[in-house]
C-alpha cells in the first residue's frame, strides 16, 4: 500500500455498537460540514464540533478529512446497486419500461444533496479502496444490464457486452451531471429523453 493510500485509510474499524455509532456521527457531520462550508473550509475541527466529539476522538477513526470524504464516496457508490433488476418484466413490448426502470434507479441513487454530490466526485482523493469500489460497481452494473439485454426479446444490438458498457456509462454520467446541477434540465424531461434514446438504440430503430 502506498503512502497516499495509507493516508486515506480509516484508522479504526468499529467492532462495537457504540464505536459504529460514533463513526456514523462523524460521517453524517462531515456531510453537513462539507455542504455548509465547502470542502476547503470543512476542517476536521468543524466536523468534530458538529459530531459533538473531541478532535482526538475523530482522529481515532479517520486520519484526515480526505479519508472521511473518500469513505462518503465509497458509501455513495455502494448504495448504487440495482436491487430491483431481477423483478423486471422482460416480456415482448416491455423494453421501454425496462430502460425507464434503469434510468429511474440511477436518478434515485443520485439524490444526495447536489452540493455534496459535486464535492464527492470533484474533490474526493482517489484511494485504492475507492478505485476498487468504482471498478466493482461498474462491473456489477454492466453485468446486470448485459443479462437483461440477453434475456429481452426486443433487443436488437449486435454486441451485448459493448451495448451494456455504453448504456451504463451514458446513464450514470449523465445522471450524475443532472443531479449535481439540477438547474440545467428538468428531471422529467431528462428522464424521458434518455429513456427514448437508449430504447431506440436497443431496438435498432433507424
Amino acid at each position: 500500500m502506498s503512502s497516499a493510500d495509507r493516508r486515506l485509510q480509516p484508522r479504526r474499524k468499529p467492532r462495537q455498537v457504540r464505536a459504529e455509532l460514533t463513526r456514523e456521527r462523524i460521517l453524517a457531520a462531515a456531510a453537513h460540514v462539507f455542504v455548509e462550508f465547502g470542502y476547503a473550509a470543512g476542517t476536521t475541527n468543524r466536523i468534530a464540533e458538529r459530531a459533538r466529539i473531541s478532535i482526538g476522538s475523530l482522529y481515532q477513526y479517520f486520519p484526515n478529512k480526505d479519508a472521511i470524504l473518500a469513505e462518503l464516496l465509497v458509501r455513495h457508490i455502494d448504495r448504487g446497486t440495482w436491487t430491483q433488476a431481477d423483478q423486471l418484466d422482460l416480456s415482448p413490448g416491455t423494453l421501454e419500461a425496462m430502460v425507464r426502470a434503469l434510468v429511474r434507479d440511477a436518478i434515485d441513487n443520485h439524490r444526495d444533496d447536489p452540493q455534496l454530490l459535486r464535492i464527492m466526485f470533484e474533490e474526493a482523493p482517489l484511494s485504492q479502496e475507492l478505485l476498487d469500489t468504482i471498478d466493482r460497481h461498474g462491473r456489477d452494473r454492466v453485468g446486470q444490464v448485459r443479462d437483461l439485454l440477453a434475456r429481452h426479446p426486443d433487443v436488437r444490438v449486435r454486441d451485448l457486452g459493448t451495448a451494456a458498457e455504453l448504456i451504463v456509462f451514458t446513464v450514470e454520467v449523465n445522471t450524475h451531471k443532472l443531479m449535481a446541477d439540477p438547474r440545467t434540465i428538468p428531471e422529467e424531461t431528462f428522464g424521458s429523453e434518455l429513456v427514448d434514446m437508449v430504447t431506440r438504440y436497443l431496438r435498432g430503430d433507424q
